[in-house]
């Protein structure tokens, strides 16, 4: 067995020394090399399945995804950035397994900045603070009466709006919730608060322990899962068939086929239609993917020749005029002394910035940076960006609940068709979505359904 293996606590996969020989009925197609195709095509072959992995781009995992720049010493999480709760955390077990560093993250050392550039007084702070619980609160009597009335969903954005009208907010007290809204809540869910549901925003459960990023890229965690397994990337899956006994997977290399089918693409690619099912999925799963959210969290990474700003916060605020724009930076510098930071934008303002080039987006974030430390500063030495929403194989950044969505269209997009068809992805997991832990689990879970499915077709007929 590989040290390799060994280190992540799993027997020794088929291929390896102890290859089972194959067998009918026991061979898997993993649409996706994000980390839940890659779980599931691990837990599979663990099992004795033969497994192919097809992943549509030149790289594997999907949405974890790292930048590296060797001549700085820097890598960097285009996609999936922290470890939400490492205690009991699957993904956080195999980072400690593996002996990969990370960093914890302390979300209340950060530095606020009001609109005019000036650092905000503790007062400040504390009016924002304020605010939001306010308004929130308000929210949820409002949640709660349109509940016990029976009345249908809404946007979490018009119950916010309706409370702060009720509140009587002046434009300033508005302007500062706006803040609170965008790097609290839309940052966190990848949407705008217009998009999101009253009902069930606020879905799933989290691990306890406090968050952490890593110290040399999340990609670290797919190359350990996909360590021994069999994955074709630049393979482009176009159409899914599938009878009683087996699949048939067109793609842009040629023809596959196998008795199962675990998929794992983004919902936001099932929302696309950018795969033919035949038959076409049930009304009920069609449905929930329609239903679904697909919201975007964009990153911008700026690249300076030297720091500029103080290095003990972890992240640096501003309050924008407009709602959602450049308000939240991550402040690497304070986990390496590299001056690079980190800029999310989400919402409306996120999705509108994959409009734009590179050059107009760094002008855009450094018109901020120098409201914030003046004009002197210098330009960025490089720049990277993300463009979640126009990734064909992404289409968004994760999944969350829209309006007229419930957990349980998680569950019904996870739910197997015809016993040939198994479904994974953040998207699929009620308890952890919109996670990279939930994606893993999410891959376990579908590798135990095929093999629970194949038990139940195996089984003897019992004459009575």
């Amino acid at each position: 067995m590989s040290s390799l293996w060994m280190a992540l606590g799993l027997a020794a996969p088929a291929g390896c020394a102890a290859q089972l020989q194959h067998a009918a009925g026991r061979s898997v197609l993993v649409i996706g090399a994000g980390i839940a195709g890659l779980s599931a095509a691990r837990e599979l072959q663990r099992l004795g399945y033969t497994v192919t992995v097809l992943e549509a781009r030149e790289r594997i995992g999907g949405r974890v995804w790292t930048v590296r720049d060797p001549t700085r010493g820097l890598a960097l999480d285009m996609g999936a950035s922290w470890i939400h709760g490492v205690t009991g955390n699957p993904i956080a077990a195999l980072a400690r397994e593996l002996g990969l560093a990370t960093h914890p993250t302390n979300y209340a050392n950060n530095q606020l900045f009001d609109t005019d550039g000036a650092e905000a007084s503790a007062a400040l702070e504390e009016d924002v603070e304020a605010l939001f619980d306010a308004v929130m609160e308000a929210v949820e009597e409002i949640r709660a009466a349109r509940q016990d009335n029976g009345q249908p969903d809404i946007s979490l954005g018009a119950a916010i709006a309706s409370a702060a009208d009720d509140l009587g907010l002046s434009a300033i007290q508005r302007r500062r919730l706006n803040f609170a809204v965008n790097t609290t809540i839309e940052h966190e869910f990848a949407a705008d608060v217009s998009q999101l549901s009253l009902y069930h925003w606020d879905e799933g459960e989290a691990y306890r322990g406090g968050d952490v990023i890593f110290a040399n890229g999340y990609d670290q965690i797919a190359t350990a899962l996909a360590d021994g397994l069999t994955i074709r990337t630049g393979v482009a899956v176009t159409r899914i068939g599938y009878t009683a006994s087996s699949v048939a997977v067109s793609t842009t290399a040629g023809e596959f086929s196998a008795d199962y089918a675990v998929i794992t693409v983004p919902v936001g690619v099932l929302q696309q239609g950018a795969i033919e099912f035949a038959p076409t999925l049930p009304a009920a799963k069609q449905q929930a993917i329609a239903r679904l959210g697909s919201g975007v969290l964009n990153k911008t990474f700026l690249i300076f020749p030297q720091r500029f700003w103080e290095r003990a916060p972890e992240l640096l605020n501003y309050i924008s005029v407009e709602k959602g724009r450049w308000c939240e930076a991550l402040n690497l510098a304070h986990y390496g002394d590299k001056p690079v930071l980190l800029w999310f934008n989400a919402g409306e303002y996120g999705a509108a910035l994959e409009a734009l080039n590179d050059a107009e987006i760094t002008a855009a974030a450094m018109a901020t940076m120098r409201t914030i430390y003046g004009d002197a500063i210098p330009a960025p030495e490089a720049v990277h960006v993300t463009r979640w929403l126009s990734d064909p194989f992404a289409r968004g950044a994760y999944s969350s609940l829209a309006v007229g969505a419930t957990p349980d269209d998680r569950a019904t997009l996870a739910a197997p068709v015809a016993g040939r068809l198994f479904f994974a992805g953040e998207a699929t997991h009620r308890n952890y979505p919109s996670t990279v832990h939930g994606a893993y689990l999410s891959g376990l879970e579908a590798a135990s359904s095929i093999a629970q499915n194949r038990r139940r077709v195996m089984l003897p007929v019992v004459s009575r």
